[in-house]
């Protein structure tokens, strides 16, 4: 069996791994890469291996930097079944779609203002291509053994997001035995409020593991000690909460929490504008799942009442005439583009609103120079100056920190011999690799388009 590292390599975006066993080739996530220009640049790129080899794809779950460059993928001639979990298809559909638009309006944009080097400017994909890949998206169910090419492949719950899951594929080390590896994904937190528990990992001779969080714990304090006083301070002075969120997951685990605080009287009951359609619908599929695996089955309903749906560009523009106090949530969780910055310019030089940070911000994002302690970003071809005040909460990831992966590594029966560390920043990549080596387990760090190949239950570089 062989292993080539085509994204998420010391990175956290662009997944992309691909799996080979004699005449059988399967990629294993297809993300976008996100980010600094010089991984976005890498997306132009052709892929070091040809799509039109390819005999499946199985996506882990729906978020862009893990599916992201499906609809590319189809664009260059993939044709095969794209194998993901009935939740996953639903939530692609949507993200798919939205980055197809985005792709499409940044051209036709580049194209009316002339600032492209390129002539004319195209998208990287199209609405089309997102279609077709959508298309191509082969709904399977977890804990039931599909076929991809020669091997055979297993979705387990990961606890992630909705739908998302860690992959089994197991296929022949060589004449006379099996050989089972794992592709993490990206594992959820063990006792979240929304999602449920990463399922057991089963034995297994590898594991690819994330380490977003790798050289991190997750506060322990509760969410309300966080957020109860600035909150209150911010609403008091009839300030506005800007929450940039993302739209799968995040912006569903706000809702159900500010819901819980309003409702309990911990929290003044203030409007709440939800300006994302992504996450308006990402809402609607989350609740259709209420109940069913991987989803805590106490919660009725997602949405606070009095929350405030703004669908269209009118809709959101009205926002920007209403004073507080209020809370909006809008996307892009990093600050990387959408409604967000339209908010953020108007919101951001003065001092009476805050800027919630809800999530990880990548190297390169706005979000990360915010984080970092910038005094003015650059929207819209202005510097605009930050004087709001500032609060990132923490404890709200739904990435596994890494006490989580630690647990989850030791859920198995005997741990794995070999594990690859994957789609982490280099800090992360070596806690997470010395912790890991002094357990006794064989640790691999891969670069990007590294390639590996297990010889005798080994893996050596090709």
């Amino acid at each position: 069996m062989r292993v080539g590292f085509f994204g998420g390599a010391g990175t956290v975006t662009g997944s992309k791994f691909l799996v080979e066993e004699r005449n059988t080739r399967v990629l294993v996530d297809c993300g976008l890469f996100q980010g600094l220009k010089a991984l976005r640049l890498l997306n132009w790129q052709p892929t070091p291996f040809d799509p039109r080899s390819l005999d499946a794809v199985v996506l882990t779950h729906a978020h862009i930097d893990h599916s992201g460059y499906l609809p590319r993928l189809v664009k260059s001639g993939f044709g095969g079944p794209i194998y993901c979990t009935p939740a996953t298809r639903e939530l692609a559909e949507i993200l798919l779609r939205d980055a197809a638009a985005l792709q499409e309006e940044d051209a036709e944009y580049a194209n009316r203002k002339g600032f492209s080097k390129h002539h004319p400017a195209l998208p990287l994909f199209t609405v089309d291509d997102a279609d077709t890949a959508i298309r191509q998206m082969v709904p399977q169910r977890f804990g039931h053994d599909f076929a991809a090419g020669s091997l055979s492949a297993r979705f387990h719950d990961s606890g992630h997001i909705l739908g998302s899951a860690f992959v089994q594929i197991t296929g022949t080390a060589d004449q006379s035995r099996e050989e089972r590896l794992i592709f993490s994904g990206d594992l959820g937190r063990y006792d979240a409020p929304l999602h449920g528990d990463p399922e057991p990992l089963p034995n297994c001779d590898t594991v690819v593991l994330e380490s977003t969080y790798g050289d991190q714990q997750h506060s322990d304090v509760p969410i309300e000690e966080q957020i109860r006083g600035p909150f209150e301070h911010t609403l008091a002075r009839n300030g506005t909460l800007l929450i940039p969120a993302f739209a799968v997951a995040r912006a569903q685990l706000l809702l159900l929490l500010l819901r819980q605080l309003m409702e309990s009287g911990k929290l003044r009951t203030v409007p709440i504008h939800l300006d994302s359609p992504m996450a308006i619908d990402v809402t609607s599929v989350y609740r259709r799942y209420l109940g069913s695996k991987g989803l805590n089955a106490t919660h009725r309903d997602l949405f606070p009442r009095g929350v405030q749906y703004h669908r269209s560009v009118e809709d959101s523009k009205e926002l920007s005439g209403l004073r507080g106090p209020r809370i909006i949530i809008a996307g892009s969780g990093m600050m990387t583009g959408g409604r967000v910055l339209h908010h953020l310019r108007r919101l951001l030089p003065d001092e009476k609103n805050l800027l919630v940070l809800a999530g990880y911000q990548a190297a390169g994002t706005r979000g990360r120079s915010l984080q970092e302690g910038a005094r003015s970003v650059r929207i819209h071809g202005l510097d605009i100056p930050v004087r709001a005040r500032f609060l990132e909460i923490e404890g709200l990831s739904a990435h596994a920190d890494s006490g989580d992966l630690l647990r989850w590594l030791q859920s198995a029966q005997v741990l794995p011999a070999n594990v690859f560390l994957v789609h982490g920043e280099p800090p992360a990549l070596a806690a997470l690799s010395g912790r890991l080596s002094a357990m006794g387990m064989d640790v691999h760090v891969p670069r990007l388009n590294d390639r590996f190949e297990s010889v005798q239950g080994k893996w050596r570089t090709r």
